[in-house]
């Protein structure tokens, strides 16, 4: 009897809360929601090597599933699965998700023609399925899309002349055609930004004035037509033009006096009072789910940055706690000397082009603020924090959830690496710049002020930027970076994992001088790697996975640039693929720079760590975030 009166009470629930999800989602003649079945569509025209489109027909609500973002009012808003080897072909029943604005579906295998069902979906704003292997001709019906901003169809296989209709897509920011078989003529494309080079038909040799430009180089038709319409002025009209022209300079001049002293008086009479006189009052900005929050908004939900609100503090400013005004908690970072970091249209750009990097384990940005005298950034908030600070609190982190987060942070790193376009280098890779979520999952964090790299090997910077002990040596004696000084950083975010200690804090009860390097690579030699291994871990640990991703850490670190791994083999080694092939070549090489040099690169970097002037010029730029 009891069993059967749980049965009903279970039934009950579902039934209801089938009710309750039905009641704003439509449903098919069969009682089927028609977001599930195009999403099941789509799964099943895919193939997931990997799992991650666990998606269950029999749920109630899609909302709950592995990359889909929905509405308060539970229609799919979002569908993002980048980077994740999907390959097959994209279903055309995509037309039924009738809300969806966000489709990421780039860096994968993806096969077959571009659906022209697309072409249905009128609230899509961006649409990002470059690089895959599509082919066929671009749909023209995506030109009825009024509300698409950004189309990213680079790196594909596809055919076919550019569609005429979309010279009419004023409204587009970025169009992306580049490196496909796309032959010509090419209609007058009006998109802020396009580019077509790799069009071997169109662009032979990417120099043609079609290939690639801006709205600035290319006027609207009306603005040709009122050219065309004007009439030479004559001497009168000269005439009064320059009266005018003059009065209405010293009005605004006179105009430009008087608010100067009105804020010089706000100013003086109240410091607190923020005044914005170019903030908008929207808040939506033309990329998918990104959003412009007010100044005002932010300042209130952080109960005007109170120092109670702060979760961590760096080089680049504070990150408060906040609390939106719909109950969402968000992590909002107050960049220093906004004023000074760049103009308005160049702030937002890289905003926006960083918003773009979507990957399991990276942050998400929600939005940003932008005043004449402030820059903020808006994340979600990580209860879980970071993994500097999870090493430190209890209970402590046990050893498969330590592996579970260097295998998530590599991946984070390799899609910033090899899969993002253009490609980002963190500069700061270590435990305090890796957040957990709700499942403990690895979330790289701070990259969002990386500077943008432009498909080069290297970039050279001015100032070096990173955390004393996780700076590579090449970075800290020349200020040349690329990827391989991430991959640096995150050798020593291993050995942070393992032991659960700050870089500097190694060796310190072996009377080492901060060279953690050369304690880490003695003790793996004399086989103590115990030492290393975190006391709060009490031996519930498997030796062999410990000297794995020790011998990782020490490959990541090698002292040369050139002698360290792509993050891309740093992710296969730690997955167990070709890491003895890798140590054995490292063995080799430093055996022979040892022999070569009569001492060994560890011990270089230890004596370029202890001067003190470049320590100090790092660790002013530097911090935790």
């Amino acid at each position: 009897m009891e069993t059967r009166s749980m049965n009903g009470v279970f039934g009950f629930v579902v039934l209801l809360s089938f009710l309750v999800y039905s009641s704003s989602a439509m449903l098919t003649p069969g009682g089927v929601n028609y977001e599930v079945q195009a999403l099941m569509e789509i799964k099943n025209s895919l193939h997931d090597p990997h799992g991650v489109l666990n998606w269950d027909e029999s749920s109630v609500d899609p909302c709950s599933w592995n990359m889909i973002t929905c509405s308060s009012d539970k229609y799919v808003t979002g569908l993002a699965s980048p980077s994740q080897s999907l390959s097959g072909k994209i279903s055309p029943y995509i037309h039924n998700l009738t809300h969806l604005e966000l489709l990421l579906l780039q860096s994968n295998n993806i096969t077959g023609p571009i659906p022209t069902e697309l072409g249905m979906l009128q609230k899509l704003k961006t649409i990002d399925l470059s690089d895959n292997q599509l082919t066929g001709k671009i749909p023209p019906p995506l030109a009825q899309l009024k509300s698409l901003q950004y189309l990213r169809l680079n790196n594909n296989s596809l055919s076919g002349a550019v569609p005429l209709e979309l010279s009419n897509m004023t409204q587009l920011t970025l169009l992306d055609l580049s490196f496909n078989n796309l032959s010509g003529p090419v209609p007058r494309l009006l998109a802020k930004t396009f580019n077509i080079l790799g069009n071997p038909i169109i662009c032979a040799t990417g120099k043609e004035p079609e290939c690639n430009g801006t709205t600035a180089s290319m006027p609207l038709p009306f603005t040709l037509n009122n050219s065309q319409n004007a009439q030479p002025f004559g001497r009168p009209k000269t005439h009064k033009v320059a009266l005018a022209f003059g009065t209405s300079l010293g009005c605004i001049c006179l105009l430009i006096i008087g608010f100067g002293f009105f804020l010089w008086w706000r100013q003086k009479h109240n410091k607190e009072i923020f005044f914005d006189i170019n903030e908008q009052h929207h808040e939506q900005v033309c990329l998918g789910n990104l959003r412009r929050f007010q100044f005002r908004e932010l300042q209130a939900a952080t109960k005007n940055f109170s120092n109670k609100n702060i979760l961590g503090k760096g080089g680049f400013g504070n990150v408060y706690k906040g609390c939106l005004s719909d109950g969402t908690i968000v992590a909002v970072k107050r960049l220093k000397d906004g004023n000074a970091i760049g103009g308005d249209k160049q702030f937002q750009t890289e905003v926006e082009m960083i918003s773009l990097a979507v990957h399991r384990n990276l942050l998400r940005l929600y939005g940003f603020s932008m005043t004449p005298t402030e820059r903020l950034l808006v994340y979600p908030y990580m209860s879980n924090g970071s993994v500097a600070s999870r090493l430190k609190a209890k209970p402590p982190l046990d050893w498969s959830t330590r592996k579970k987060i260097a295998l998530g942070a590599a991946r984070g790193l390799l899609y910033l690496h090899e899969q993002c376009d253009p490609k980002i280098i963190h500069r700061d890779v270590k435990a305090a710049n890796v957040l957990l979520d709700d499942d403990c999952e690895a979330i790289v964090g701070d990259f969002g002020l990386a500077k943008l790299l432009d498909h080069r090997d290297s970039h050279v910077t001015t100032a070096v930027r990173g955390t004393v002990g996780h700076i590579a040596p090449e970075y800290l004696s020349t200020g040349q970076s690329s990827d391989k000084t991430d991959v640096f950083g995150f050798g020593i975010l291993l050995l942070e994992l393992i032991s659960g200690q700050r870089a500097l804090e190694f060796g310190k009860a072996a009377n080492q001088k901060g060279a953690m390097l050369d304690w880490v690579k003695k003790i793996h030699q004399e086989k103590k790697l115990d030492m290393l291994v975190s006391k709060d871990l009490k031996d519930k640990y498997d030796l062999i996975e410990l000297e794995e991703m020790v011998q990782v850490a020490l490959i990541c670190t090698q002292y040369h640039p050139s002698h360290r791994p792509k993050t891309s083999e740093v992710v296969r080694m730690l997955e167990g693929d070709g890491l003895a092939e890798k140590w054995e070549a490292s063995q080799r090489a430093e055996s022979t720079r040892c022999r070569a040099n009569e001492f060994c690169s560890s011990e270089r970097y230890s004596d370029l760590t202890d001067d003190s002037s470049l320590l100090v010029q790092a660790m002013e730029l530097s911090g935790p975030r």
